[in-house]
């Protein structure tokens, strides 16, 4: 495929596009918000200032990008920070994460991938630099740059074996969106070498600047908090669940014989759209369930005697993490590719995670090698090891410790990064 090609393909969807947003936002109303941004519209031009544009698709990106974002922030103190997104849920993230920065940190959704959007964008926003994170590779966004001499940094990038062959099916698209990215920060070297075999011209492993997330300290206060409902009893956190997993894992927990008689179960669905569904399925279990967005300050004394707790907020997962015992790392019992579970271990926790990790396979596997984390195959068997941990105070400490030590040892990834876009662009 060649870029007119995929540009006219772009507008022939751009009415289907839409309709599926619209049809997002029944549930999830910020897919009804600024369609003007998405489109290539905009209001007032920002005031003129160094402008660094760091594009994190949505919720797992932007929490990815804080190390990043801070850096530059710092490095560069009469710059700002563009934060681009796909997702309301990543948008909200951003404000969340960097709103104390006021005007120095802006957002605005990417447009889509058209050339007339893009150049608006360009002309609007004027960056100095375009950083994607992880696997963006979006082919008019870098051709654009390329017109305007505004270089692209493909920072923090991954590409699976998975993702390269679908990628290679775009064949001359790809190669040539790939040639024009200026300097790539790969995670690790098997992911270099898959970039390098698209056509990047400059790629470096700088690790992955997920090992360099700190966890806020009001968020390990709000985990402080939740522990304290919970009291004494064994917490086990499914964290970023994804459709079709909490069935399986309820069941597995209804079928679960042996499980200590105040096991508690925490549920924290990865898209906020599907939180009453969920609930919906811990009823119909005959199972009781609170929702963590009822529970208020005002609870002080109050402790939770749900069966399961369903985490209904945003941007608590540090909180979530702070109050377990142990975590499972959601998206990977079914073969939807898993989340990161880099969070999780560097709290210390011992994780669980399924069969299906490809989107986080090198950081997976070095964590199993390690014991830092145990493969299951299955719900029965995730809920039976979650219960031997549960019972095992002395193997629960040392799984969470070489969980930590796993954490700690690839932290830097962010200075690495930060010192490669000053050696290619400052």
């Amino acid at each position: 495929m060649n870029r007119p090609l995929y540009s006219f393909l772009w507008w022939l969807a751009l009415p289907l596009v839409l309709a599926r947003l619209w049809w997002r936002g029944r549930k999830e109303p910020g897919y009804r918000a600024q369609w003007g941004e998405r489109l290539g519209f905009y209001g007032t031009a920002p005031s003129a200032r160094r402008t660094f544009m760091v594009h994190a698709v949505s919720v797992g990106e932007t929490r990815a990008a804080e190390p990043l974002v801070e850096a530059l922030l710092a490095g560069w103190p009469d710059s700002r920070v563009l934060l681009t997104h796909m997702t309301p849920t990543g948008r909200a993230t951003g404000r969340a994460l960097f709103a104390h920065h006021g005007e120095r940190v802006i957002q605005s959704y990417l447009p889509y991938d058209t050339g007339f959007m893009v150049r608006r964008f360009l002309r609007h926003f004027a960056p100095r630099i375009c950083i994607l994170m992880e696997t963006e590779v979006w082919p008019n966004l870098i051709a654009g740059c390329a017109a305007q001499g505004v270089p692209v940094a493909l920072v923090n990038a991954r590409l699976s074996e998975r993702s390269l062959r679908r990628g290679r099916k775009f064949g001359k698209l790809m190669g040539e969106a790939a040639q024009a990215i200026t300097t790539v920060a790969a995670q690790t070297e098997p992911d270099a070498a898959r970039i390098r075999s698209l056509g990047a011209p400059k790629v470096a492993v700088t690790g992955s600047i997920k090992f360099d997330v700190v966890p806020p300290q009001a968020a390990l206060e709000t985990g402080a908090w939740l522990r304290a409902r919970f009291g004494t009893r064994p917490v086990l956190l499914c964290a970023s669940t994804r459709e079709g997993e909490e069935a399986l894992i309820l069941d597995a927990w209804t079928r679960l014989a042996d499980k200590p008689a105040n096991m508690l179960l925490v549920v924290v669905p990865r898209h906020p759209q599907r939180f009453d569904d969920v609930e919906g399925l811990v009823r119909a279990r005959g199972l009781s369930v609170q929702r963590r967005s009822a529970m208020t300050a005002a609870m002080t004394d109050t402790a939770v005697g749900a069966d399961v707790v369903l985490g209904d907020s945003m941007g608590e997962m540090f909180a979530y993490y702070a109050a377990c015992d142990c975590a499972y790392i959601g998206g990977s019992l079914l073969p939807l590719g898993g989340q990161n579970l880099i969070e999780a271990c560097a709290l210390g926790k011992p994780v669980l995670v399924g069969e299906h990790t490809f989107n986080f396979l090198d950081a997976t596997e070095e964590a199993v090698a390690v014991g830092a984390a145990v493969r299951v195959p299955d719900a029965d068997r995730l809920l039976a090891q979650a219960v031997s941990l549960l019972c095992d105070t002395h193997a629960r400490s040392a799984m969470g410790t070489k969980a930590a030590e796993f954490a700690s040892r690839h932290r830097g990834a962010t200075l690495r990064t930060v010192e490669l876009l000053q050696r290619e662009f400052d």
